[in-house]
């Protein structure tokens, strides 16, 4: 059964703080309260909380003091402060200090509700995707594959139809997506999962060597072939092969993968006899096939033999929504590993990645992770654990010359407000979509800097 998330309300004002435990809870929460920031304190210290709404103006202890309070007892727990005496100035100070996000009074309880449900998802990210327990099998590594972002989902949904059949697949996508996880998903969820996965890397052989690596050599074929030797297409017979990094192979190597293709059948390097091969080929590439078709670096016939079905790896700065719970995944992974008691993010480090490009994709990101979990000296990786380049490329430091922080937040959100519907060609209702806020609050916004 789910576990219903607990929120903490913090407002001296009793009648203000009621309403938000009526209409939080209405929400199917867990709401408790308190009446100023010490007794706050004192409520996340006696238990765990997943989140903190709370007022900055406070008589006895004011929101900004609880805050960094909290902080240090519960550096994950996000924080969202709310105050009807709205500035530039205290809602920097109040994001430098930690908290999770910003609301001014009197509040939209629809972005509300978004701020809520964004908030919470730092604290109940998922360590496996349910989903793909139900879709995919347990007999492969599945790390590369978390994820409940659309991309993702629409991938895992051609996997399960793609898997049962004997069809030729090719697998794009950038370097550290995953292909080879995907292929590995294939085999095992086919018919042929009893019998052997062989992986092979054409980019990391010598063309003079491929032949034999694929096909095998007779004694005496060449210098050095002291023995026969059977090659991966013998080893896999019965079960899939994947051919990763296709696109590197020779002209002269593919007219023989597309005679091996065509007639199922093979010839070790300097002997005669013709073996027949019962074998599922898959092939994997982080070049545009059509482009080196065009360029004369790949034939055009071999392509359509491989191209039976196409399956398109997401990079991961298309699947963001899949970062955290990659994240979480990697850090137990590590934590496990290095023998270290590390609980999670805090929530900088966690909006850190989510702003990174991650050029390296998800393998980038796995990397990210073990480094800091190496490095860490406390029970929480902040961002300061982090590779130094997710510091130094974030966006708007190279677009506009200076930090985030350097702005005030109103242009900040102006900026990304505009950047936001060009690239959704101005429909407003998918830049609300992408922004997490509601379409009517996207509409004040545009109102507010004259944009509508």
């Amino acid at each position: 059964m789910k576990k219903t998330s607990e929120i903490l309300v913090v407002d001296d004002d009793f009648a203000h703080r009621t309403m938000l435990k009526t209409l939080i809870g209405g929400w199917r929460y867990a709401v408790s309260e308190a009446d100023d920031g010490e007794s706050a304190i004192e409520a996340v210290r006696r238990r765990p909380f997943d989140l903190v709404l709370m007022d900055i103006r406070m008589v006895r202890v004011s929101g900004i003091e609880a805050l960094e309070e909290i902080r240090q007892i519960n550096p994950a727990l996000p924080i969202i402060l709310m105050t009807a005496y709205a500035s530039v100035e205290t809602a920097v100070e109040a994001l430098k200090k930690g908290a999770y996000d910003y609301l001014t009074k009197p509040l939209d309880f629809d972005e509300l509700r978004l701020v809520l449900e964004r908030g919470l998802e730092h604290t109940h990210l998922k360590e496996e995707n349910l989903l793909l327990k139900e879709r995919l099998g347990l007999r492969f590594d599945r790390r590369n594959l978390i994820g409940r972002s659309e991309a993702m989902t629409g991938l895992l949904d051609l996997v399960a139809q793609v898997a049962p059949s004997e069809a030729t697949v090719l697998i794009s996508g950038e370097s550290g997506t995953g292909k080879e996880i995907i292929a590995a998903a294939i085999h095992y969820n086919s018919l042929r999962k009893d019998g052997p996965f062989v992986k092979i890397n054409c980019a990391a052989i010598t063309e003079t060597l491929l032949e034999s690596e694929l096909f095998g050599h007779e004694k005496g074929a060449f210098t050095g072939a002291d023995r026969r030797k059977e090659g991966k297409f013998r080893q896999a017979n019965g079960g899939t092969i994947l051919l990763d990094e296709v696109s590197e192979m020779s002209l002269a190597m593919q007219v023989k993968l597309l005679r091996v293709l065509q007639e199922r059948e093979i010839t070790r390097v300097g002997g005669e006899e013709v073996i027949p091969i019962d074998v599922r080929v898959i092939t994997a590439t982080n070049r545009d096939l059509v482009r080196e078709i065009a360029a004369g670096h790949f034939r055009e016939d071999l392509y359509y033999r491989l191209n039976v079905v196409t399956l398109q790896v997401p990079p991961l700065r298309e699947r963001r929504e899949d970062i955290p719970l990659l994240a979480i995944h990697f850090l137990k992974e590590f934590a496990d590993k290095n023998h270290k008691e590390i609980k999670g993010f805090t929530p900088r480090a966690l909006d850190r990645m989510l702003r990174y490009p991650w050029p390296g994709n998800v393998r980038e990101l796995m990397n990210t992770v073990e480094r800091g979990v190496v490095l860490s000296r406390s029970d929480y990786l902040d961002e300061s654990d982090l590779s130094p380049v997710l510091m130094e490329n974030v966006p708007g430091k190279e677009n506009h010359g200076a930090a985030v922080e350097e702005f005030s937040l109103e242009s900040v959100e102006k900026i990304t407000i505009l950047k936001t519907l060009e690239e959704v060609g101005g429909n407003k209702s998918e830049a609300a979509r992408r922004l997490g806020i509601t379409r009517r609050t996207l509409h004040q916004k545009l109102r507010k800097y004259g944009m509508m």
